[in-house]
């Protein structure tokens, strides 16, 4: 008999849970997370008021690169006696809790995210959302959590169609998130006439998750407006957004170089007044998402544009990990990221062409970098990197991926660059989902 009370109850139990999650389907889906993402939690427990989901995914692969040693953004360099690799590309594991008020509209959220793999646990997302609801207007965001700038950043690891994201992302913002605050405006009254606007302003201790923690006093300032997906037609809708980043990283040494297009050279400054000072990190972007309902399938066009300054050390472009008594190197850049992708006959079947342009100093190129008087140096290469892929959605676990990289550098004067570098990449992805 209490077998058979028990059963009653949990069979009551998992019809709440389903009624409740259709209910607040939207929400979760559109708000759940700092990344745009459809994942959804296959066990969850409900409360009247309350939602904790659980969710995650694996991506186990196998890749083959041109040459042994081949360096690579496509999951780390390959080890100098090897061309092919079995790997756990990412493993991650959420803890989603929503707080709904007595009307029913969100009050709160709390997000943990947890990444591990074959080299260790890390920490992914730590954040918390606050929403005010009486004009429902705004959110205020704490913790751990996706810078807002850029599309492809705030796309989602388990739900992009490339392997990763590309190179002047992963260069310009390694690991996506920093540590920070965060006000958004998006409306959520449908009589609201911006309902289709969203703008995220937030300030961020600037380098990251590539550094255990703030090394210097300066802040960097992201802000980014939105179109969410407007419908042009029955079979067309249109989404953009443009991206405003401005930052900088405090000199530890008093030298800094800055590139002349005149001589095409690095100049240094060498003033003892630069120790201390601010060097510059500037961004900023443009995005356009395009999708098209067919016969044969949706097509989606996707492009994106960045340019800016960057500071970092003479031999990389990325953001440095750690404040070093090494010069700083100033280089103006620029890139774009350009996506085509078209559902083939289903939403099952699905080819994907991307290409990534990523030139860190736009301002020299070809056989003028690498010569001595340009002081020039391998982070001055541009790459342009081609990939195509085919994408099979089993179903909401199952998604695999075959994808090859064609990667090309300058022809330089540098050695090692004078001719492109045998590093093209192909990877069979297999991504598991719950």
């Amino acid at each position: 008999m209490k077998i058979g009370l028990l059963s009653n109850k949990l069979f009551l139990l998992f019809c709440c849970a389903f009624l409740t999650q259709v209910v607040r389907a939207q929400f979760l889906v559109d708000m759940i997370d700092t990344t745009d993402t459809g994942e959804k939690g296959l066990w969850a427990v409900f409360r009247k008021s309350d939602h904790l989901q659980i969710s995650g995914y694996f991506q186990p692969q196998f890749q083959v690169a041109q040459s042994k040693g081949a360096e690579n953004y496509s999951g780390g360099d390959f080890s100098a006696h090897s061309d092919n690799r079995f790997m756990i590309r990412r493993g991650r594991i959420r803890f989603d809790y929503a707080h709904f008020n007595e009307a029913g509209l969100p009050q709160a959220q709390v997000v943990f995210q947890f990444e591990g793999s074959e080299k260790g646990v890390a920490i992914r997302d730590f954040w918390g959302r606050y929403y005010e609801n009486k004009l429902q207007l705004f959110s205020f965001t704490g913790g751990m959590f996706a810078r807002p700038f850029g599309y492809e950043v705030n796309l989602g690891s388990g739900d992009r169609e490339s392997p990763e994201r590309g190179r002047m992302s992963q260069v310009l913002m390694r690991v996506e998130r920093d540590l920070g605050a965060m006000i958004t405006f998006e409306p959520r009254k449908k009589s609201n006439p911006l309902r289709l606007f969203k703008v995220d302003m937030g300030i961020f201790n600037g380098q990251g998750l590539i550094a255990p923690e703030e090394y210097d006093n300066y802040k960097d300032f992201i802000g980014r407006v939105s179109l969410k997906p407007y419908s042009l037609s029955k079979t067309v809708s249109f989404s953009a957004g443009a991206s405003f980043f401005q930052g900088g990283l405090m000199q530890n040494s008093k030298y800094l170089y800055q590139f002349e297009k005149g001589p095409k050279s690095f100049r240094v400054d060498s003033s003892a007044l630069n120790i201390g000072s601010r060097a510059p990190r500037r961004y900023r972007g443009f995005d356009a998402q395009l999708k098209i309902k067919n016969p044969w399938g949706q097509t989606e066009l996707r492009g994106e544009y960045w340019w800016g300054k960057q500071t970092s050390y003479a031999a990389e472009s990325g953001t440095p990990g750690s404040l070093l008594n090494e010069p700083y190197y100033v280089r103006d850049f620029n890139g774009a990221f350009f996506y085509l992708l078209q559902n083939i006959a289903s939403p099952k079947h699905m080819i994907a062409l991307k290409y990534d342009i990523y030139d860190p100093n736009r301002k020299i190129s070809g056989s003028e970098i690498g010569i001595l008087q340009s002081n020039t140096h391998a982070a001055d290469i541009r790459y342009n990197t081609f990939g195509a892929g085919y994408i099979f959605f089993a179903d909401e676990h199952l998604k695999l991926v075959f994808w090859y990289d064609v990667i090309k550098n300058e022809k330089t004067s540098l050695d090692g660059f004078t001719t492109d570098v045998k590093d093209n990449i192909f990877t069979f992805r297999v991504q598991f989902k719950f």
